[in-house]
């Protein structure tokens, strides 16, 4: 069996630093000029968009978080795992049952008094009849 003589190339791997640095001039350089900024590094506009995306996610589940325990939030990948998307999902779902809920138990609290004005109209419109036969 011979041997491949071009070996797999290696995957890039990305600082935070190096990332952080990029993104910034490509955000800040003007519309012709991001092209150039994506050459001269090497980079697909991909790039940019995933580490767009996850920087925003961190920054998200920071304040989030940070809100609610008080303590930061870091995330280690740019890529969300599938627990953090489903908890994701069903936070939202959660919120969405949340609201539809109050909506209906103000639906309910409108019908009922709407039930007691109409319940204390015809008592009122009741006359009492009286036989003169």
């Amino acid at each position: 069996m011979p041997l491949d003589p071009a070996p797999r190339p290696a995957r890039r791997t990305f600082t935070s630093e190096y990332k952080a640095r990029v993104m910034a001039e490509y955000e800040s350089a003007v519309h012709g000029q991001k092209s150039a900024v994506l050459r001269r590094e090497g980079l697909f506009h991909s790039h940019i968009q995933e580490w767009t995306r996850a920087r925003d996610a961190a920054a998200k589940a920071a304040t989030s978080a940070g809100a609610e325990t008080g303590k930061p939030v870091v995330s280690v990948s740019g890529r969300m795992s599938r627990a953090e998307r489903d908890n994701e999902r069903l936070h939202a779902e959660n919120q969405r049952l949340k609201a539809k809920l109050a909506q209906t138990n103000a639906a309910l609290a409108i019908m009922g008094k709407a039930h007691e004005l109409l319940a204390s109209l015809a008592e009122s419109s009741e006359t009492p009849t009286s036989s003169d036969r």
